[in-house]
């Protein structure tokens, strides 16, 4: 079946949430996590961007099978930084690029937000989304401790210095999604392998622990 990437709405934060608990069920976002963000993603002052990917059901509703979200500090300041919040992938749709295509529409937000530089966390041991971060070009630059609560999960954390840099240009093919056209407000904002992660290749520099909070799926 077809699969179509759109804006998330409001109506779409329960089948997101049936996802996030069975993907991440020890450290699942709440729906007032959720409802937060959404706040903040349309209008003039928006500066967040969530998606959901969606394929059509043969006899019922469209079944969500994959979000993600971007966030972008700093705007009007010439210096923003953004923050990729989430990216999931239902489980029967993991290797067919579907990942890389919720990736692309954050990345290309990002330079519409015009984010100078690309922060994310993932968890250590998820080395399936390291691969695609790194694969766009996303660099390890540390980690913090304990990041992932309960469980007690280290975060790697990665960095993409241009974030127009690793938007696939037309040499790369055509997406492998269809992605539904959002109008970009008039302020001109729109309404992650390394087998090792601490290896000398890939630096390790232990960064200050935070408060898991809305920037914690990779």
């Amino acid at each position: 079946m077809t699969v179509t990437l759109r804006e998330m709405r409001w109506w779409d934060i329960e089948p997101v949430l049936r996802l996030e608990r069975e993907l991440f069920p020890d450290d699942a976002w709440s729906k007032g996590m959720f409802w937060s963000e959404l706040a903040h993603a349309r209008g003039p002052g928006a500066s967040r961007r969530y998606v959901v990917a969606v394929e059509p059901a043969a006899d019922g509703p469209e079944r969500l099978v994959g979000y993600a979200g971007l966030a972008a500090a700093g705007a009007g300041t010439g210096d923003v930084t953004g923050d990729v919040q989430t990216i999931a992938v239902a489980a029967d749709h993991w290797g067919t690029g579907l990942g890389a295509s919720l990736l692309t529409d954050l990345l290309q937000y990002a330079t519409a937000f015009e984010c100078t530089e690309l922060l994310l966390e993932v968890r250590v041991d998820n080395t399936r989304a390291q691969k695609l971060y790194l694969r766009f070009g996303f660099e390890p630059i540390g980690f913090r401790r304990g990041y992932y609560q309960p469980g007690n999960v280290d975060a790697l954390v990665m960095r993409l210095a241009d974030p127009a840099s690793g938007v696939p240009g037309p040499e790369a093919g055509p997406p492998d999604v269809p992605v539904a056209e959002v109008p970009v407000a008039e302020s001109g904002t729109p309404d992650a392998q390394a087998s090792d992660p601490y290896a000398p290749d890939a630096p390790a520099t232990e960064l200050p622990g935070t408060e898991q909070g809305p920037d914690t799926h990779g």
